[in-house]
Parts: C-alpha cells; sequence; structure tokens
C-alpha cells in the first residue's frame, strides 16, 4: 500500500478554503485502534469506528475485519446518489461472527457525553452537533444520542427486524438519507477515499434494490486490515479539528452569517452538520471540508 502523493478528496470537500494555524494546533489525532482500512479495486478507503456510540457492532467489524472476512467479497449493492453495501450476498462464507447484533440505534445521554450542539431545533431531531467528531443528533426530550446518515457514515445492514444485522455493512455516498436515523445502528464513518466509493460500480436502482446481478462486474474489497494490522510505515496519520475549538465555532458562526459578498441570500442562520464538519488533515495534506 502506497501513502498517497496528491491530494485526494471527495466530491463535498472544498480545495479553496485553507486551514489557519489555530486549527491546526487544535487538531487530534485519530487513533489507529479506531480505524479500519479497506484496499478496494478503486482505491483505499478508509472507516473510524464509535465504539462511543455502537460497542457491539464495533467489536463484531472489527473481529470481521480481523478474521479476513471482507478480504475479497464484493460491494454488491451501489446506488447513485445514496449508498454502497459491501459483504457477503451470497451468505457462504464462513466466520465465528454471523450471530444477530442487538441493535444500537441510539445510546442514553451519559454525564461525560461530549455532545457539541450545533443546530437547535433541527428538522428531524431536537438539537444536531457532534459527539467526538461524528455528526450526531440528541433529544433531550427522551435523553438519547444517536450517530447522523451524512455522507460517509457507515452502518450494519439488516433485515426488517431491528435485532437481525450481522456482517454486510453499507456507506453513505451521496445525500444525506437522514430518515434513516434511528432506524440503522451507524457504527463508523469515512475519514479518508470517500471519492472511491463513489466511483464504485453501480447497480440499477429501479431493479432488484439496486442489487448487482451475480455474474457481473462489481468493484471488490481487495483486502481490509485493522489500523493495527497496517504496517507503521504505511499508516496514514490522521487528525481532526475539534468541534469545540475557537477555529471551528468561528466557522460556524461565519456559516451563520455568510458574510461573503457573493451571498445574495443569507440564508436563516441555521446550520447542517453533514455540510459543516470539522476538518481531517491527513499528514501535512489538508482534507478540507465546507
Amino acid at each position: 500500500m502506497q501513502k498517497p502523493s496528491t491530494l485526494i478528496i471527495a466530491a463535498w470537500l472544498l480545495l479553496s478554503i485553507k486551514v489557519n494555524a489555530s486549527e491546526k494546533l487544535s487538531a487530534q489525532s485519530l487513533s489507529q485502534e479506531n480505524l479500519v482500512y479497506l484496499s478496494t479495486d478503486e482505491g483505499l478507503v478508509i472507516f473510524e469506528m464509535a465504539p462511543l456510540i455502537a460497542p457491539k457492532h464495533v467489536a463484531r467489524f472489527k473481529a470481521l475485519v480481523a478474521e479476513g472476512f471482507y478480504d475479497g467479497l464484493d460491494f454488491y449493492r451501489v446506488i447513485d446518489g445514496f449508498a454502497a453495501q459491501g459483504g457477503d450476498q451470497s451468505e457462504q462464507k464462513k466466520s465465528q461472527h454471523r450471530q444477530p447484533l442487538a441493535a444500537e440505534f441510539t445510546r442514553e445521554v451519559i454525564t461525560e457525553s461530549t455532545f457539541t450542539m450545533v443546530q437547535s431545533p433541527e428538522f428531524l431531531a431536537e438539537q444536531t452537533g457532534f459527539i467526538e467528531g461524528f455528526p450526531a443528533g440528541k433529544s433531550k426530550t427522551e435523553h438519547l444520542e444517536w450517530l447522523l446518515h451524512c455522507p460517509g457514515a457507515v452502518g450494519m445492514a439488516r433485515n426488517n427486524e431491528a435485532d437481525s444485522a450481522t456482517t454486510d455493512f453499507y456507506v453513505v455516498i451521496g445525500q444525506a438519507p437522514r430518515h434513516l436515523d434511528r432506524n440503522m445502528s451507524v457504527f463508523a464513518q469515512v475519514v479518508y477515499g470517500l471519492e472511491n466509493l463513489q466511483s464504485m460500480i453501480r447497480g440499477n436502482p429501479n431493479v432488484n434494490s439496486g442489487v448487482i446481478d451475480e455474474g457481473k462486474p462489481r468493484s471488490k474489497i481487495i483486502w481490509a486490515k485493522l489500523g493495527t494490522q497496517v504496517d507503521m510505515t504505511e499508516q496514514m496519520l490522521l487528525s481532526r479539528n475539534a468541534a469545540d475549538s475557537e477555529a471551528f465555532q468561528k466557522r460556524l458562526s461565519d456559516a451563520r452569517t455568510l458574510k461573503n459578498e457573493f451571498y445574495q441570500y443569507k440564508g436563516t442562520g441555521n446550520i447542517d452538520v453533514c455540510y459543516y464538519r470539522p476538518r481531517i488533515t491527513v499528514a501535512s495534506v489538508d482534507i478540507l471540508t465546507p
């Protein structure tokens, strides 16, 4: 695996914004223990997992990755503007980790919660913000928190039953399907290589729910590794600006007012957390979010 020599960005990232010194100083390194590297035939993708919200799903995904379960499998359902679903469609690959998982759609708000509120009210939640860099929703009434289906969100696929997820996963590659919030167990987010997922072979959304017929070309997972399994010389050194930092809060303030002369309509002052997110930095190369 080679480290990138050029800036790689997803379609929803902007090149025109520069990361200032205060943002770099407030950046927090992402632990290799919570990263999963996927080598695909479209390029490298890295997930950051969220054991703080979905510990059972994270533990399952780590166990499957360590087992080599995903190596050689397909992204067999890819719907343009929506999601890419990967795993073992045939359900024939052997694994020690196929037991159904109890759903982790939400969690009780805990005393030590790091929820940083950005928008209240929000159209699908009482509040939205970030929990340790993950876009999140919060209900003060129900005393619950959950992760949002923003672009790059990773969740476990399931059947109609809430507790039916086993091995297969999906990644949001297009617009935010927020109707899935609190209906699916989101356990990770893409922190590198979303554009590679967006380049994958598509299925027909009007035929078999976007599943690509067996025998037809599909994008493949060459291998998946935990960050701790990747040789230190090949690990990606990722860091993220803190959501509660002065620099990020200034970005949010500027976004609410749209002072730039380009904007003729200044908006309502509301913020979409799927769009305004803390920036990720790859070593000395900046991945910029709006």
